[in-house]
């Protein structure tokens, strides 16, 4: 029974991580204003520029489990151009990467008006990973030569590309994700290079009143192993005052891949599925927002949840010069 259960342990695990060793995972933090973590398209998407940082812990009674912090910025540069860059690191017990990206985008206006969003965006991110295997703490009666005693560390560069069309309260995003396919060599068994992610995504918003209603979906597949999930999002935005917005809303992750499990004799099989509430405020110009995620299902590692927080901070822009749209993606 346990040989029965460990691939479809491995199988949850590595989806919950979203391939960490791979650049940054595609996590829940897009829905907190902060899709230019995920798409290099949305650098300086609007006429300002945002800061974001985020902090995620998973499974707080775990020892060495899986923990991820960002930090991005990015920001308008002329009518036309955005910058960004991005700082990560991510751990998984003796697991851990560090990274950097910059990112140019080219933001060509299809209106006419500048308050108008009618906007068709392309960008690209370049950087680089350091890589790290801690083997210091790992002991064996009977040697193995595999086995180096040794913190081994590695480091290889990618490229992201992107694309975003936005139109007033609709957007629709696309990205491929290392693109070279080259990633780490930690091993001395040879480890596949072929890290490319492709991603989805398009959302509304309804209403122009104090409340409205903004449902989205992501779909992400790893091109390597064909793995495919998709996330079903809906948030609920309500002004308190000109100057605060509270939200909240709820994501759905399921993937297309299940794993087989026997369980009291019988066969079955299960499927990624990840439940995520989220809370946010936003202050002026200052945002925080909280979400955690929960695994559904009869097999998993942990009853713990995944907790994530996100801080953030608008800048640059005028009320003023504000896009005419209920647009929180491209308005500051």
């Amino acid at each position: 029974m346990k040989k029965l259960l460990l691939p479809l342990i491995l199988l949850l695990i590595a989806f919950q991580q979203g391939n960490s060793q791979e650049g940054i995972p595609v996590y829940f933090d897009y829905l907190s204003d902060n899709y230019y973590l995920v798409y290099p398209s949305m650098a300086g998407i609007g006429g300002g520029g945002k800061v974001r940082l985020t902090a995620r812990k998973q499974w707080f009674d775990v020892q060495e489990a899986p923990a991820l912090q960002t930090l991005n910025g990015h920001f308008r540069v002329g009518e036309k151009s955005g910058v960004g860059a991005i700082l990560f690191n991510d751990s998984n017990g003796y697991h851990s990467q560090t990274g950097f990206k910059g990112t140019y985008a080219h933001h060509l206006n299809l209106g006419g008006d500048f308050r108008t969003l009618n906007q068709l965006s392309f960008g690209l991110s370049a950087g680089a990973i350091i890589s790290s295997l801690d083997e210091t703490e790992f002991r064996s009666v009977n040697p193995d030569p595999i086995v180096t005693g040794v913190k081994n560390t590695t480091s290889y560069f990618n490229v992201d590309l992107g694309a975003s069309y936005s139109y007033l309260e609709f957007y629709a995003h696309a990205a491929i994700l290392n693109i070279l396919g080259s990633g780490r060599d930690l091993y001395t068994a040879a480890e596949f290079d072929n890290l490319r992610r492709y991603l989805l995504s398009a959302g509304y918003v309804f209403g122009r009143g104090v409340t409205r209603l903004e449902p989205s979906v992501l779909f992400q597949m790893t091109d390597f192993t064909k793995e495919k999930t998709i996330d079903f999002n809906a948030k609920v935005y309500h002004d308190l005052n000109p100057t605060t917005t509270i939200w909240g809303g709820l994501s759905y992750r399921r993937s297309f891949d299940g794993a087989q499990f026997q369980q009291n004799g019988t066969f079955g099989e299960q499927r990624l599925q990840l439940f995520t509430p989220i809370v946010g405020v936003n202050i002026n110009r200052f945002m925080f927002s909280y979400n955690y995620s929960y695994q559904s299902g009869d097999i998993r590692f942990d009853n713990g949840g995944f907790h994530q927080i996100t801080l953030g901070y608008d800048f640059g822009e005028q009320r003023s010069q504000r896009f005419d749209c209920y647009c929180p993606a491209a308005n500051y």
